[in-house]
């Protein structure tokens, strides 16, 4: 999947923004770019569930390296 920045200027001017195929802490970075380009301020934030599955990739493959090591 290709990194996208999926974003929605509401009615009332609220805007919201996620990323989409960027996963783990990649994600991060693009909020202060966002925020430049948009001249806004975040004042809400959470995690999608991509930010887990690289977080949640990464351990496993951690207690993977770990046994082979004590073998």
């Amino acid at each position: 999947m290709e990194k996208r920045i999926k974003i929605e200027i509401n009615s009332d001017g609220k805007i919201t923004a996620e990323t989409l195929g960027i996963k783990g802490k990649d994600c991060l970075p693009y909020i202060k770019l966002l925020e430049q380009l948009l001249d806004a301020e975040t004042v809400d934030s959470e995690y999608t569930n991509e930010y887990f599955e690289n977080e949640l990739q990464n351990h496993h493959q951690v207690d993977q390296v770990i046994q082979k090591e004590q073998k």
